[in-house]
């Protein structure tokens, strides 16, 4: 079967997340199994990027990562696909892969994971790229989670967590031991700063003063010793494993409930500090005391933030009742007769008059009413058991292809005659003898029955490329909507485990667009939903279920047609009135859907003759469309087959021919 990415060009993602890994076979295996699939599906391999030990959880630090997104952004490269081993590997992080995936597809670039037998360039493919990497990084929490709980305990029970001895001590068979030469500069650091009246800076200086030279972390990169600073001094100040006790959590961050990328440093005062002693101190409870009594009154920390945006959940999604637009998010804030600050999230029209080049009102709709109401219905309409049954009865479900087959194997078929024949008449061509007086009629004939017999053969080519692109793309879609429907069936389990971030991009993936009363009509009608359009195929009897117990609610369905067997977008309508579309339109829609006429060298030849008065070879339109590299979908080489020289067409008979592909629409 030939695969509809042939002819395509591709660049491979290769990432390994640790020394250990880039040490063994990962990045090589990696590259070898990639580049060989690739080969395989008849694609062209035009660059390789490899991230060696390098985190997946974001993509600030991942140079080669960065690299080729700007390589795709400036044009550097021209490609159809990023090949990626499994999702994991082009990110880790749930927003992070949907910000790059958007990003790559604004220059016509998709995403194909391998392991994961996903492929962007369908919808189906983008959504659960999206639902997979909220799992992806549901996991990876999880085990850090374990990890961190794990860690925790051994910390309690006075056990080294692993890493570099800190300065002044050294790891001795798992143990802290004091080290000679070091040991003495910790308790001379608190004695100067307990005791010496001396700062940070000062401090510094005078250890930089005597010649005391500081070794760096033992994990950075040369090894060289250092000038002392004052953040090296505050961080032994402020260091409890100083004490002899084993200190846990000392510099844990963590996500802010509701927003996407926004963290804060745990007080440094919540950590785990053991009871017993496990190693010898260097300094003793009192100095230490003091020493940090003296650190909060001179020293002021923050929390400081990672990132500003925040994140929710129907911004984008939401349109203005007024101009169609997209709405997002703002406040509204004020302090009561108390003093108390409050606040309240709205979405208003994105091209409000507030905004730059705005025209239209904010018709500012409740953040909290909105999507109280939004989930209310999704919910509903995933635990309704028709629609639970719908959605199994179409798992799995075989589809009859057997049509499909048929039709193939009459094109095959076809094309082994037209083989014959061609091959017959080549030799008949090959074996006219020059002295027969007729030599040169026979040859003309020939030349014309055998050029109309490769006209033939494009044509059985291109079915049979249709007909295989068909039971491809039959077998794809069953996949994907298989992994959907699973999706759906687990989704009031999954929602509200998600952080905001996650449940925003997976209420992007089922909903199109959802529509709004206005203010006025909302308050008449005592609620603001007017409509959800979902983005997933549903049965007309389910989608009148739903409205089951809501006399407010009318509901119809909605075909948005793009091409035959597309993806049925669903319209749940909240309110009353007419102006809905009738069902009936679906089908004069189908219809008209009509496939684009195949392009044959005949009707090639025909054009050319009739605008310019000429007539061309087919070699010199086979010529012609190799220079400009056309896809010839594996058809025999006309030039080779006639057994004569390639021909190079005139510059007048080029120009014809390239107008005559234009015309077509071929180029």
């Amino acid at each position: 079967m030939l695969s509809k990415r042939k002819g395509k060009k591709c660049v491979i993602y290769i990432r390994v997340s640790s020394e250990r890994q880039v040490k063994g076979y990962s990045l090589d295996g990696q590259k070898n199994y990639l580049t060989q699939w690739a080969e395989f599906e008849g694609m062209e391999v035009v660059e390789i990027y490899v991230e060696e030990g390098r985190s997946g959880k974001s993509i600030e630090g991942r140079n080669a990562f960065q690299t080729m997104l700007h390589d795709i952004e400036i044009g550097n490269i021209s490609i159809d696909y990023i090949i990626v081993f499994k999702l994991s590997r082009f990110g880790r992080n749930a927003k992070d892969i949907l910000n790059s995936l958007t990003f790559i597809q604004r220059f016509g670039v998709n995403l194909l994971c391998k392991e994961d037998g996903l492929d962007s360039s369908s919808s189906m493919g983008k959504m659960m790229i999206t639902i997979l990497g909220a799992v992806a990084e549901m996991e990876r929490e999880n085990i850090i989670a374990q990890s961190m709980l794990g860690r925790e305990e051994k910390a309690k029970q006075g056990g080294w967590n692993g890493g570099f001895a800190p300065y002044g001590y050294e790891l001795i068979d798992g143990k802290l031991i004091p080290k000679e030469g070091e040991a003495e500069i910790i308790t001379l650091i608190f004695d100067k700063f307990v005791n010496g009246n001396m700062g940070y800076s000062t401090i510094a200086g005078y250890l930089n003063k005597q010649g005391i030279e500081r070794l760096p972390a033992k994990n950075s990169h040369g090894r060289k010793y250092t000038d002392w600073d004052s953040n090296q001094v505050k961080r032994i100040l402020d260091n409890p494993l100083y004490t002899g006790r084993m200190a846990y959590g000392r510099r844990r961050t963590e996500k802010v409930d509701g927003t996407e990328n926004e963290y804060r440093l745990v007080n440094k005062d919540e950590y785990i500090l053991t009871e017993s002693r496990s190693h010898e101190p260097l300094v003793d409870d009192d100095t230490y005391k003091k020493a940090r009594e003296k650190r909060k009154a001179t020293g002021k920390k923050g929390n400081p933030k990672i990132g500003r945006e925040a994140v929710h959940l129907l911004s984008g999604i939401l349109k203005c009742p007024k101009c169609g637009s997209s709405m997002f998010i703002d406040k509204s804030i004020w302090t009561d007769k108390n003093g108390k600050r409050k606040e309240i999230l709205y979405y208003v029209c994105g091209h409000s008059k507030k905004s730059k080049h705005g025209n239209c009102t904010r018709n500012s709709v409740r953040a909290d009413v909105i999507e109280r109401e939004v989930l209310y219905y999704t919910k509903k309409l995933i635990k309704n058991p028709r629609f639970v049954e719908d959605i199994q009865s179409r798992i799995g479900t075989s589809i009859d292809i057997s049509e499909i087959e048929k039709e193939l194997q009459y094109y095959k078929k076809n094309l082994e005659k037209l083989e014959r024949s061609k091959n017959n008449l080549s030799v008949d061509i090959d074996n006219i003898v020059e002295s027969d007086k007729h030599a040169e009629r026979k040859r003309l004939d020939m030349n014309k029955r055998l050029n109309k017999i490769y006209d033939d053969i494009y044509d059985v080519e291109e079915s049979i490329i249709e007909c295989e692109a068909k039971m491809d793309n039959i077998q794809r879609e069953k996949l994907d909507r298989d992994g959907i429907y699973k999706m759906l069936l687990a989704f009031d389990d999954i929602f509200d485990t998600l952080n905001e971030a996650d449940k925003r991009n997976l209420i992007k993936s089922m909903v199109s667009k959802i529509d709004v009363f206005s203010a006025e009509e909302a308050k008449e009608r005592k609620y603001v939903l007017k409509s959800i359009t979902y983005a997933f195929p549903m049965d007309r009897e389910i989608v009148k279920s739903l409205t089951e117990n809501e006399p407010h609610v009318e509901t119809v369905v909605m075909l948005s047609h793009k091409k035959p067997d597309s993806v049925i977008n669903v319209k749940v309508e909240f309110g009353e009135g007419e102006g809905k579309v009738p069902l009936d339109n679906i089908a004069k829609r189908a219809e008209a859907y009509k496939p684009k006429e195949r392009v044959t060298y005949k009707m090639i030849k025909e054009y050319i003759e009739a605008k310019y008065g000429f007539k061309v070879h087919t070699a010199y339109i086979a010529e012609v469309k190799r220079d400009l590299g056309l896809p010839m979908y594996d058809a025999p080489n006309a030039v080779e087959e006639l057994k004569q020289p390639r021909k190079h067409p005139t510059a007048e008979k080029a120009e014809a021919i390239k107008d005559a592909l234009k015309h077509f629409e071929v180029i």
